[in-house]
């Protein structure tokens, strides 16, 4: 739930590609940054059967990556972490995640006219929405849509939280101590944490590993 495949993948293109290799930098063009994402797409289909490309991609470039369509992808900056009581943080659930049965299952769901109409009405909706907060450093409205994304995750991706953290990820969106998304595929790795107060959230979470990743 880290990206390790993607990791492996941009290491071994980084250490083995001698013919017409891009290498890695702040300044990269779009058009690189395509080429690079099919290169990667190709090689990480080999862990899962499907692969967009975009984790080896983010590990290759070491930056976060904005996608705005199949066609326009840039990279993008993260707004500086401060000393606020909010903030962003990693769950180790300790648990490994399986991900080719679950991106399997994504995909068979995608069949179905209603989950595809979730996706589109209120998955887009809730995490383009919480991008967007986060890059503006909108701690309120980040939290705000991202409680709304965890709602929607626990109701439609049941699958892929793995079953000793399905009541601890409905107590969070319950008492607004903090609010949990999955990461990458799900069923184990890292939950990716959000809340207003960290210190509370400790508290509700301390049987859990926790890792600050960001401050607001």
């Amino acid at each position: 739930g880290i990206g390790s495949s993607g990791a492996i993948v941009a290491a071994t293109y980084d250490r083995y590609c001698n013919k017409n290799k891009i290498d890695s930098a702040k300044d990269i063009h779009n058009e690189s940054i395509i080429k690079l994402k099919s290169i990667f797409s190709k090689l990480e289909s080999f862990y899962h059967g499907t692969s967009s490309g975009l984790d080896p991609l983010i590990c290759y470039l070491n930056l976060p990556i904005l996608i705005k369509s199949k066609t326009d992808l840039g990279t993008v900056g993260i707004p500086d972490s401060n000393n606020g009581k909010g903030a962003v943080f990693l769950l180790n659930t300790g648990e490994v995640g399986n991900t080719q049965p679950l991106v399997q299952h994504f995909l068979e769901r995608c069949k179905e006219e209603g989950f595809r109409k979730m996706l589109k009405n209120k998955f887009k909706k809730y995490n383009d929405a919480s991008i967007d907060a986060f890059l503006k450093s909108e701690g309120k409205s980040l939290l705000k849509n991202v409680k709304s994304l965890s709602k929607v995750l626990y109701e439609n991706f049941q699958p892929m939280i793995p079953k000793l953290y399905r009541d601890l990820w409905k107590e969070g969106i319950d008492t607004n101590s903090y609010y949990l998304k999955l990461c990458g595929s799900g069923g184990g790795g890292y939950i990716l944490g959000f809340t207003k107060d960290f210190q509370e959230a400790q508290a509700k979470l301390s049987s859990y590993q926790l890792d600050v990743i960001h401050r607001f």
